[in-house]
């Protein structure tokens, strides 16, 4: 693992508790003590996607793939111990392979206004409890958090601020109490991960079509977001990349402007023109704003509502840094047929939708810390019955999965439709035991090039679904931490052309487990087809 040193560094934070190279400069923290260098996002074996290939029979395959992606790592309840153990094996599982991972903390109590994704924490005390876990999982390893989707966008008794009252106005909640419990909870969580020291901690900031700017920076500021890294855009949701960049720059800038009532805002559609926008933006986006196609087909090129600010814009510094979840928005968001449903719920398993930009945290964007799938592709969003009765979603004809459960009509359709494409896997894995006693077993895996180039070096990484151990191979480098088992090439067999495989013996023991047969294999960091 790579050593890190802690330092202090300024006006930036960053994604992953670390100072990263972009590609506009190199990056660090605003608010926290750092550790640094590394840019990866973990790649977790075991995930949830691992878990749904190992009960597919016909689209495993798709599971894979999209496991072979780093991904989040959800936190939805639990007891306290529980979740605290929970952390601490993803945090201790990523440091072990120099990588960082991303939890998302989702137990606010009344998430989602008890709707699709309902549950959560039942007391302001219960959900710091569940926090102070999390945090004592984590420890002072690096991991990245991102606190309550959806917990600035929708609070409950809450009134925006243009003074209209909300939707979410359940009637077991006080609604004396319900605003300013909900800011408190999501105060103190930020508190407690700013404390920590490898952790990079990120707020709600919803998306491009939902809170007009000034609404979200005044939602952030009263969370916390100064205490904070910045804020995460589009989780769970299709808006474009283009969009939620665009976006959370404005929020950036209106955070830094402070008067959030006349803060520029998307909804405006009567600004200057775009040669004025260029001028006011320019310092700051880098040049002019995103043209045809990308914003809305009725405003293709944003406009900014400036009107009388113009000169407190432009001493206003956006600096407060946000991530992108691009995991589901490759062909941006759906539009529902004119007048089909009561409800069209366009952000419910709308059909025809694609894999986003992969994740990365090299964004070429000084304010953007990351593009990362926060939402898991191919989990259900829900039961989407788009107002009408049900039960089926009237849109794709049949009952769709419980929220994050395996939809695969969806899977397949991300995957067939992501924009920029998915580049075909060059590799190809079998896994063979070949006998099990006495609490030993033995194993062959053949490791196939299926690309066009000869690799030149290689390491295989793999995780155990049980409690097997290694003992060792004849010719390859192994080790293994925890579950996962990482094979490096030798001098024997560092070179597979194309067409030729190699093959790893291993021998190892159940320790009293199964012997159960590994399902994602990761070549050079690429997946692997599984044979």
């Amino acid at each position: 693992m790579t050593t890190r040193t802690h330092g202090r560094h300024s006006a930036i934070a960053l994604v992953a508790a670390v100072a990263l190279t972009l590609g506009t400069g190199a990056v660090g923290w605003a608010a926290n003590d750092v550790v640094e260098p590394s840019s990866d996002l973990y790649l977790d074996l075991s995930s949830s996607l691992v878990d749904s290939a190992a009960t597919l029979t016909g689209q495993a395959a798709d599971a894979l793939l999209l496991a072979s992606y780093p991904a989040a790592t959800w936190l939805t309840a639990g007891t306290p111990a529980e979740i605290q153990q929970r952390a601490d094996d993803v945090v201790t599982a990523a440091a072990a392979v120099g990588e960082v991972p991303t939890l998302v903390a989702y137990n606010i109590p009344f998430r989602d206004c008890a709707l699709y994704s309902a549950g959560g924490a039942t007391s302001v005390a219960d959900y710091e409890a569940w926090i102070d876990a999390i945090a004592a999982g984590i420890g002072s390893e690096d991991a990245v958090v991102l606190l309550e989707p959806d917990g600035l966008g929708v609070i409950p008794w809450n009134t925006d601020i243009n003074g209209n009252p909300e939707w979410c106005q359940p009637a077991d909640v006080d609604p004396a109490t319900a605003v300013p419990d909900r800011y408190a909870m999501m105060n103190y969580a930020v508190d407690v991960f700013a404390a920590l020291p490898g952790t990079a901690v990120y707020l709600d900031g919803t998306n491009s079509a939902w809170l007009g700017v000034g609404d979200t920076a005044d939602r952030l500021t009263k969370a916390g977001v100064a205490k904070a890294d910045g804020f995460f855009l589009n989780v769970s949701n299709y808006q474009y990349t283009e969009n939620a960049v665009q976006y959370g720059t404005w929020v950036s800038q209106c955070l830094a402007m402070g008067d959030f009532v006349n803060c520029a805002n998307q909804y405006w559609n009567g600004g200057p023109d775009g040669t004025m926008i260029a001028d006011l933006l320019g310092a700051w986006t880098g040049g002019p704003l995103r043209t045809t196609g990308i914003w809305s087909a009725t405003a293709p090129e944003p406009e900014l509502n400036t009107s009388g600010i113009n000169a407190r814009y432009a001493g206003a510094v956006p600096t407060t840094h946000f991530v992108v979840d691009t995991s589901r928005n490759g062909l941006g968001p759906w539009v529902a047929p004119a007048g089909a449903y009561p409800d069209a719920q366009d952000w419910c398993n709308p059909p025809a939708r694609g894999l986003g930009m992969r994740p990365t945290t090299d964004t070429g964007n000084d304010l953007v810390d990351a593009f990362m799938w926060i939402k898991i592709p191919g989990e259900s969003d829900g039961l989407c019955l788009r107002g009408t009765t049900g039960p089926e979603d009237p849109e794709r004809g049949m009952v769709d999965p419980a929220a994050g459960a395996w939809f695969t009509e969806q899977a397949r359709e991300l995957i067939e439709l992501a924009v920029p494409p998915v580049a075909a896997q060059t590799c190809e894995v079998s896994y063979t035991t070949h006998d099990s006693r006495r609490g030993t077993f033995s194993a062959q895996i053949r490791v196939r090039n299926t690309g066009t180039t000869t690799i030149r070096g290689w390491e295989l990484a793999f995780a155990f679904g049980d409690s097997q151990t290694i003992r060792g191979d004849r010719h390859s480098q192994i080790e293994q931490v925890g579950s996962v088992v990482t094979v490096s090439s030798d001098r024997h067999n560092a070179t597979i052309r194309p067409g030729a495989r190699t093959t790893i013996s291993l021998t190892g023991r159940t320790n009293g487990g199964a012997n159960s047969e590994p399902l994602l294999f990761v070549l050079n960091g690429g997946g692997c087809t599984l044979k």
